[in-house]
């Protein structure tokens, strides 16, 4: 599995694994209970390996951060994404000291938070490590 193929699919919980494409939109497999399911090609989603977050000086790509996250906690997972909006802030400024705190909203870094946990839990955080030369 690759970054790209993991997927955050807006009004939907969790995380996604790409499964299948069809022309009416994919078939993914949930990584909260494995269930998979169709979602049309109408839907809002995302790959994570396309999401950025923003810093003062540039866009950092999510996979840099979520290898940061994996430093810091130690490949274990981090504070809950429930935590308050001063515990996620004060994680996420040790994570990426100079993100932009005007652009980047809690609900940004609770979603985050939350996907990093989904990867721990899932023992994927190999992923990260890969390039997209080798996939």
């Amino acid at each position: 599995m690759e970054l790209r193929t993991v997927l955050s699919i807006a009004g939907k919980p969790g995380l996604f694994k790409l499964v299948a494409q069809n022309k009416g939109g994919v078939v993914v497999e949930s990584l909260l209970d494995g269930k998979r399911t169709s979602i049309s090609a109408s839907a809002n989603v995302s790959s994570l390996g396309d999401i950025a977050i923003y810093t003062y000086e540039e866009e950092v790509a999510l996979r840099d951060v979520l290898k940061a996250m994996a430093e810091v906690t130690g490949g274990k997972e981090a504070l809950s994404h429930k935590s308050s909006k001063n515990e996620l802030e004060d994680f996420f400024g040790e994570v990426l000291p100079k993100f932009d705190q005007e652009r980047v909203y809690v609900s940004d870094i609770k979603k985050v938070v939350q996907w990093f946990n989904i990867l721990a839990k899932n023992e994927l955080l190999d992923i990260l490590d890969a390039t997209e030369e080798e996939a």
